[in-house]
This record gives structure tokens, C-alpha cells and sequence, in this order.
């Protein structure tokens, strides 16, 4: 099984990201090992703040991977950004496809090519107040049920003391502390087999936002919060916070405020 190479573009971001990840901040990776080198892997993550996907995308290159995120289609459509999202082999995921696999095509045809795809489950920057993990959306469910490749929960702790965007706050000093741990692989074979209902689905993306969370708090050395923070939609009266009417089942997208 050859190794991904990265080519012209992936070596034209490296060139502006390594520089950036070492001044802002120092780094420390828990367990990079568990990454495997070659073949098709999911990583599944926490989303805390803007600068995440440098920080991720760092850390797998690093690893001698190419890293490959899911990015709304729509940041493919303007020329500059979207000659270096397809250059760099981003994955675009089409939120309006009537069919929600449909909308995920291209991340099961990344995975099926032994591609290392990333996956922030809830499709934002967290709006749960102390930066824990929040309700997530079940595109990862559909990704990791669909695929026969590891699955591995992943936190990274550090990047929204150097960027809060729901804050408005950039601090590039003092230099400051990024924190990457990978968990185990995550066993989904229980699900495999069975229909991807609703259920399902949602059963999945909570086991494995649950994974997620407890490297948080390991990291934070903290205690997570009980329940699942959900945030409001528009026009959705406190107390009625449930996001799986509208767009639950829909896929993640990193980056996508």
C-alpha cells in the first residue's frame, strides 16, 4: 500500500502553516502512534476555534500524512480558495443534496482511496460556553459505519487562548500550549451491520462524541459537563434547543462560520 504524496500545494501551505503553528504556540502530540501511516483512517475531532484546522492539519502532516477535511462545497467556488482547497485535496460536502449520504460522496470515495479524512462531528466552532464538545450532527456516523477503516476519537486543547472567534480575541503572546491526544481506535462493530436508522446513527455519533469529550477533559484535566450542551436555532424559544429537527442528520464541515 503506497504512501499519499503531497505535491505542489500541499507543500505551498506547509510553507506558511509550520512557521505560524511553531511561533504561536508550542506542541505537544499524545499517543501519534495510534495514527496509522498508510490506508484509509477517520479522525474524528473537537472544533474550539478558527485556527483548528492549521493546528490538525500540522500535526497529520507531520506524521507523513495528507490531511483531508471536510469544507462546505461552497468555499470551492471562489478561484483562489477553491484552486488551493481542491490542490490541497480538501473534501467538499453538499449540504443540500436531497439524500444526506449523497451529500458525504466525496469523504467515502477519500476513505475507499486509503485517505486520512478529518471530521469536526459538530459542523462548527463549539458554542458550548467553557469550549467543551457539543451536540454534533451524524454525518460522522454515516462515514464511520460506511467505511471499513480505524476510527479515532482525537482532541486538541490550546488553539482558542491564540484565536476565540465567538470572542473576537486574537493573542499571539505569550506563546502558548497546543495539545494533541489520540484515543483507541473505537469499536463500531456492534453497529456494522445493522440498518443506518436514525437510531443508529445517532447512537454512533454520541459514542464517539463521548470518546472525544473524555480526551478533552484529560487534557483540561476537568470534569466535563453532564449533559450535552445544544445551542439555539434561530427563533427557537429557550428550552427548545433540539437540534435533530433541523439538521442533525446532515453532515459536519470544519470551518464553517
Amino acid at each position: 500500500m503506497a504512501r499519499e504524496k503531497g505535491g505542489f500545494w500541499i507543500w505551498f501551505a506547509a510553507t506558511f502553516f509550520y512557521p505560524l503553528c511553531s511561533v504561536l504556540a508550542r506542541r505537544e502530540n499524545r499517543d501519534a502512534d495510534r495514527v496509522p501511516r498508510q490506508g484509509g483512517a477517520l479522525l474524528v475531532m473537537n472544533h474550539i476555534s478558527h485556527i483548528d484546522p492549521v493546528y490538525d492539519a500540522v500535526f497529520v502532516h507531520k506524521l507523513r500524512r495528507i490531511p483531508h477535511f471536510l469544507a462546505k462545497e461552497s468555499l470551492f467556488r471562489p478561484f483562489l480558495v477553491g484552486t488551493v482547497m481542491r490542490g490541497t485535496g480538501q473534501i467538499p460536502v453538499y449540504r443540500g443534496s436531497a439524500d444526506a449520504k449523497d451529500s458525504l460522496r466525496d469523504a467515502n470515495a477519500a476513505l475507499a482511496q486509503d485517505k486520512l479524512v478529518i471530521i469536526y462531528p459538530e459542523g462548527t466552532i463549539t458554542k458550548q460556553p467553557e469550549g467543551w464538545p457539543m451536540f454534533a450532527r451524524t454525518g460522522v456516523a454515516r462515514l464511520a459505519l460506511g467505511n471499513d477503516v480505524p476510527v479515532l476519537p482525537v482532541a486538541r486543547w490550546g488553539t482558542r487562548d491564540i484565536l476565540d472567534g465567538y470572542h473576537k480575541k486574537f493573542r499571539p503572546f505569550p506563546r502558548h500550549d497546543v495539545i494533541t491526544v489520540i484515543g483507541e481506535p473505537v469499536d463500531l462493530s456492534a453497529y456494522r451491520n445493522q440498518p443506518l436508522t436514525s437510531q443508529v446513527l445517532r447512537e454512533v455519533t454520541d459514542l464517539l462524541m463521548a470518546e472525544v469529550t473524555k480526551l478533552v477533559a484529560q487534557v483540561r484535566g476537568e470534569t466535563p459537563p453532564t449533559e450535552t450542551f445544544r445551542p439555539l436555532l434561530k427563533g427557537q424559544a429557550q428550552g427548545k434547543s433540539d437540534t435533530a429537527g433541523s439538521g442533525a442528520d446532515a453532515p459536519a464541515a470544519p470551518a464553517a462560520d
